[in-house]
């Protein structure tokens, strides 16, 4: 089948978008009107439908993009030189709700996950070591060696030792923040067992972190002092080897789709992000959230510019009211370094086909579909409903996936159109925006979206991927676990003493 050459994502859009690379003087025809490119303009990248003089908005996904810096012509070629954001400060917003019924039938499917003590529900069963402070990270890394060569990981699925450079010499926000990620990482669904390794001098004194995880399962999580102790290898592995016990032994049994969650992100994003990839996601999203499951949206500076969409898809005003403070306060989270909110879109981004943060942020939320939003979480805190939920994180890949793991998600969807090896501390799936880097990095992408301009219908793509997020969560290795490629990282934001 013949590859189409461009797409209009919107009836209302005053640029089209080019599915392959488009030659100057060559001629497409829009709406029943011929247009002669202006230029060779790259796959990805936009080309004016109408002329558009200086200061007037440029439309794309149906919204404003930015506006033209100067007078524009018919099939000039639309990116970051001539397009400028509209973007500026924190707005007063009104609520406006849109409830839009998702008709999505349910299905009897199920995945093989890990059943926990509290009901909670785990697609990896792990023996991890979370250090409470970063001077621990080297013992943490010799323990986790040990254990792996002494068990060959017989009964489990991996060994990790998560480190870190925090715990101790910030202050207020910071050590908040690192503590509650800690703490998340040690309740998480996705360890069998852990072990909490501390220095003892720290900020992040162990007595009050061990208060912080509140009712927790004593026999698969256990802490050790390392200055209270003579031997600190001696008295980790004896500790280990005892929770290695308890953890070989856990089985995966058939859940219920509600009881998946996923986290939305995307990074290394392209001028086919949202056309293939995040709308998706979106439908695996809305998908999940009709059965009953969780999806997760975050990255707030890439909701700049669309905003007003989630907003108005709030359940309810309180739920509206939360997400204006999400938005504004990391709004002014920018502002108070004295930078500006609208200059997102990174060297990748740009090359790709992103101009603007509004063009980013428009692709960037089809990542959750439809859905109403039924949630919205801090920086750190975990999950209390199942739908469609909103979480404070900046854009940052690690930072971001990291958070959407510490809020209790199994698994993260990673879209990207320049591609990415990285994984958090949970399977960190990549879906590629387009077939060329598909067929470029089959080691780091784990599902190719670029189908989709390519003459398959949306319904069999997602079902071929319904497929693969659940063998995943049966067990089958993501790129970046095979690979060995997984990480945490806590945001900071203020001084260091």
């Amino acid at each position: 089948m013949q590859q189409q050459s461009f797409i209009k994502i919107n009836p209302a859009d005053s640029v089209v978008v080019c599915l392959r690379p488009l030659k100057k003087d060559e001629v497409i025809s829009v709406d029943q009107k011929d247009i002669v490119i202006a230029q060779d303009t790259p796959a990805g990248h936009k080309i004016l439908i109408k002329d558009t003089p200086a200061s007037e908005n440029i439309i794309k996904y149906g919204y404003p993009i930015g506006h033209a810096k100067e007078d524009l012509k018919v099939g000039q070629w639309v990116n970051e030189n001539n397009l400028k954001t509209n973007l500026k400060g924190t707005l007063t917003y009104t609520y406006h709700p849109v409830n839009e019924a998702l008709d999505i039938e349910k299905v009897d499917r199920t995945f093989n996950g890990y059943v926990r003590k509290n009901g909670e529900v785990g697609i990896r069963n792990e023996v991890w070591i979370v250090p409470t402070v970063g001077c621990v990270n080297g013992i943490a890394e010799r323990l986790a060696a040990q254990l792996q060569e002494e068990t060959k990981l017989e009964g489990i699925d991996a060994v990790h030792a998560w480190h870190h450079n925090y715990g101790c010499s910030q202050l207020s926000g910071d050590h908040e923040n690192t503590r509650k990620v800690l703490r998340d990482i040690v309740l998480h669904p996705n360890a069998g067992a852990v072990l909490i390794l501390s220095l003892g001098c720290e900020n992040n004194q162990p007595d009050e972190f061990e208060k912080m995880l509140g009712d927790y399962d004593h026999d698969r999580i256990k802490l050790l002092i390392t200055q209270k102790v003579e031997d600190e290898m001696e008295e980790g592995m004896k500790i280990l080897r005892e929770l290695y016990q308890i953890a070989k032994n856990d089985r995966r049994t058939p859940c219920p789709l509600d009881e998946l969650r996923v986290g939305l992100k995307c990074g290394g994003s392209d001028g086919f992000s949202g056309i293939t990839a995040n709308p998706l996601v979106g439908e695996f999203s809305d998908f999940l959230v009709a059965q009953g499951g969780t999806s997760i949206l975050t990255e707030v500076p890439e909701m700049f510019g669309a905003e007003t969409i989630l907003m108005n898809r709030c359940k309810t005003p309180e739920l509206f009211e939360q997400t204006v403070t999400l938005i504004n306060d990391f709004k002014e989270y920018f502002l108070s370094h004295g930078e500006p909110v609208g200059e997102n879109p990174s060297p990748g981004n740009k090359a790709g086909g992103i101009s603007t943060l509004e063009d980013k942020a428009l692709g960037c939320t089809q990542k959750c579909g439809r859905a109403p939003v039924s949630g919205v979480l801090g920086y750190g805190d975990r999950l209390q409903v199942k739908g469609l939920n909103l979480l404070s994180a900046p854009g940052n890949d690690l930072v971001a996936s990291t958070a959407l793991a510490a809020a209790g998600c199994q698994i993260v969807l990673f879209t990207t159109g320049r591609g990415t090896p990285f994984g958090t501390f949970i399977p960190t799936m990549k879906i590629s925006t387009n077939s060329t880097l598909y067929k470029n990095k089959p080691n780091w992408i784990d599902f190719n979206a670029g189908q989709l301009v390519e003459g398959r219908p949306m319904k069999e793509v997602l079902n071929d991927f319904i497929d693969k997020i659940i063998s995943i969560a049966n067990g089958e290795h993501s790129c970046n676990e095979a690979n060995g490629y997984r990480e945490i990282s806590i945001f900071k934001n203020g001084v260091t003493l």
